[in-house]
């Protein structure tokens, strides 16, 4: 059970977010849709794709560092046409200049430097997408590399959500911060070679959960690296990615 406390913070999250539809028109099942909403002096821009058939429930999926692209959209039309609303989150905004390493460096070291700064575009993001979608049922949020660290950081926030998908993210725990707050599920889908959070990381993010008693699954592929979901990448796992997919949807009739 969720406490009137949380309940009340994604309130105050919704009256903050300043919200702008990109159309007047409602959104037709299996079409997509800007989502365009405000966070502080910010305006972001989502992508939303209703299901084709009744809702199984609402998927917010969080960008690489790179910035929402055709990546993230590819996935919210695949989450459609298996029956769940989905909406990709824009956490760096329609004004970042995302050009090439240093800008993905830039976007995301500013938020892992201002950690309520994280937070609240990841609240704003999701507030706008209920009251857009007018969203019921059970929710998850999934994340890639950096998403997958966002997704992480929303669950230490204490979002209310019924579960928190990682695929190849940033494991670490930031100092100061715990898992006794998380109120959903997490399941975490990592390469065992992954140079950038290793195993003696997920190993370590493990212990923390089973500590606090924060239901949790994990499945590690052999062999692959990060980004092994990212298909041109050089780390790009035809098996893993095949494999990490169907994790998600197991975890989704289990949890949705």
């Amino acid at each position: 059970m969720h406490s009137k406390a949380l309940k009340m913070t994604r309130s105050l999250i919704a009256l903050m977010a300043s919200l702008v539809f990109a159309a007047t028109t409602s959104l037709a099942d299996g079409h997509s849709q800007s989502v365009v909403y405000t966070s502080g002096d910010k305006e972001f821009n989502a992508y939303a794709m209703t299901a084709q058939s009744v809702p199984k429930g609402t998927v917010y999926i969080i960008h690489d560092w790179n910035g929402l692209d055709s990546y993230e959209k590819k996935r919210v039309s695949m989450l459609a046409a298996l029956g769940y609303n989905a909406v990709a989150l824009d956490l760096f905004g329609v004004d970042a200049k995302l050009e090439g390493f240093e800008d993905y460096r830039r976007e995301t070291g500013a938020l892992y430097k201002d950690r309520k700064e994280f937070r609240n575009r990841i609240n704003a993001g999701i507030a706008a997408a209920e009251t857009f979608l007018n969203s019921s049922g059970k929710t998850v949020l999934m994340g890639y590399c950096f998403g997958g660290a966002a997704v992480l950081e929303a669950a230490r926030s204490g979002l209310d959500l019924d579960g928190f998908v990682s695929f190849h993210g940033g494991l670490k725990t930031p100092e100061g911060q715990d898992y006794t707050q998380t109120t959903g599920k997490v399941l975490l889908l990592h390469g065992s070679a992954d140079p950038v959070s290793g195993m003696e990381d997920l190993a370590s993010l493990l212990n923390q959960l089973q500590t606090v008693e924060v239901a949790h699954d994990a499945e590690v592929f052999g062999g692959a690296r990060h980004s092994f979901t990212i298909e041109g990448s050089r780390d790009f796992d035809a098996a893993a990615e095949r494999k990490s997919w169907q994790a998600l949807l197991r975890f989704l009739n289990e949890e949705v």
